[in-house]
């Protein structure tokens, strides 16, 4: 029987699924910026949080900021992870009020509280539901019950920051259901703002001129593994030549990553968030900056 201590943190390595997918760099340098995709099209998800961060004109060093803060839930000692739930609880009490327009079934003044139940489940959702979904294309498919602890990693992760567990699905199943219900609902609605910062999310990440050729790939991997519903909300093509393209693309990727020696195929992805965040100061320093900060001058070009 192992002991586990504080050291070993919430979600240790040997003992929690949840670490083993997420510290596949495969997963962690995907997942995020889908969840985003998705999660943007919850409208009091969506306008909540854009009301009240001050990163609007940086939006990647945003979801780098946010994905090393994850990392040190998932992967540091509790005490490193306790001091990021803090600050993020700080952070999410100032984050309540009210819709200022109507954004589809949802009529301006409707709520939106960082601390909702609905809310906490539908952005550990969407992070659950893409980390399940690049392990099994780009690593290996899990089995039942591995979906399952997965899943149950997960409400522990969500509880961590505030869910309380009878607001989470209680097995497997019932996630997928409450998941796969949601998005063919009427509930899912984009703002313009959304559509745009969406996009740009899962599709406009900075990389370096050298990267640009593993970005197109990366790019045509994030639009195949979006559902086919999200595809159709944005606007996104998908033709039978892309899906072709999709599989060979994602069998390379997964070729290529049973060549890697473990200390690059796994751990940290600290250092390529960072480089994602400097990238885009340096874009926005030379006058290229990210669409999310042309907004008058994108708007066309997104719907």
């Amino acid at each position: 029987m192992t002991c586990m201590t504080a050291a070993d943190g919430y979600f240790p390595r040997g003992a929690s699924i949840l670490r083993r997918v997420h510290e596949e760099r495969m997963v962690g340098l995907f997942y995020g910026q889908r969840a985003l995709c998705i999660g943007a099209l919850n409208p009091r998800n969506y306008v909540g949080t854009s009301q009240h961060t001050a990163a609007k004109l940086t939006p990647f060093k945003r979801l780098a900021h946010t994905a090393k803060w994850f990392e040190a839930v998932m992967f540091g000692s509790r005490a490193e992870a306790d001091r990021v739930l803090a600050a993020v609880h700080r952070m999410h009490r100032r984050v309540h009020g009210t819709l200022p327009e109507d954004a589809g079934p949802f009529p301006a003044g409707t709520p939106y509280d960082a601390f909702d139940r609905e809310l906490m489940l539908w952005t550990v959702a969407v992070a659950m539901d893409s980390a399940e979904c690049f392990y099994d294309l780009l690593v290996a498919r899990l089995r039942d019950d591995e979906r399952e602890a997965l899943w149950q990693d997960y409400v522990r992760f969500g509880e961590l920051f505030g869910l309380p567990r009878d607001a989470a699905p209680a097995t497997y199943p019932d996630f997928r259901s409450y998941y796969d219900d949601t998005l063919s609902g009427d509930a899912l609605w984009l703002t313009e703002e959304a559509r745009r910062v969406g996009r740009a999310t899962a599709f406009e990440i900075p990389m370096p001129a050298h990267m640009q050729p593993a970005k197109r790939v990366h790019d045509l991997i994030m639009l195949g593994s979006l559902p086919p519903s999200v595809r159709r909300i944005y606007g996104l093509p998908w033709t039978p030549a892309n899906a072709v393209a999709f599989r060979a693309a994602v069998h390379t990727a997964r070729a290529a990553r049973s060549l890697l020696p473990a200390p690059i195929a796994h751990g940290s992805n600290t250092r390529f968030f960072d480089a994602v965040a400097h990238t885009e100061a340096r874009r926005i320093a030379q006058g290229k900056p990210t669409p999310q900060l042309m907004v008058g001058q994108t708007a066309a070009q997104d719907t």
